[in-house]
């Protein structure tokens, strides 16, 4: 199956910066879209930022100009680069990438939540 490796979460104060990895392996044929999404406690998991294989990015307005999105195909990775964080960027970071195995089917993957913290 495909396994996604997330890196990079932390403790950050008002205004810094993180970046955050995932890479994805196993019976891979394409992912499309790849992605993160986040939750705060007693909240839904929301969408924050996707991209395409070709490159087309979708942002939640929450993090419109903070936020950058972008992958490396060859290695099936993708970033979030976070700038200018604010408290209520706090949650739980997830990973997603909609894969198209080898054998020609589609599943959804998720990894395994990495913690961003935004204190002062």
């Amino acid at each position: 199956q495909v396994q996604l490796v997330e890196s990079g979460g932390g403790l950050v104060q008002p205004g810094g910066s993180l970046r955050l990895s995932c890479a994805a392996s196993g019976s891979i044929f394409s992912i499309n879209p790849m992605g993160w999404y986040r939750q705060a406690p007693g909240k839904q998991r929301e969408l924050v930022s996707t991209i395409t294989s070709s490159g087309g990015t979708n942002y939640a307005d929450s993090v419109k100009g903070r936020f950058t999105i972008s992958r490396d195909n060859a290695k099936n990775t993708v970033y979030l680069q976070m700038n200018r964080l604010k408290p209520e960027d706090t949650a739980v970071y997830y990973c997603y990438a909609r894969v198209t195995h080898i054998s020609g089917s589609k599943v959804d993957y998720w990894g395994q939540g990495n913690q961003v913290t935004v204190s002062s």
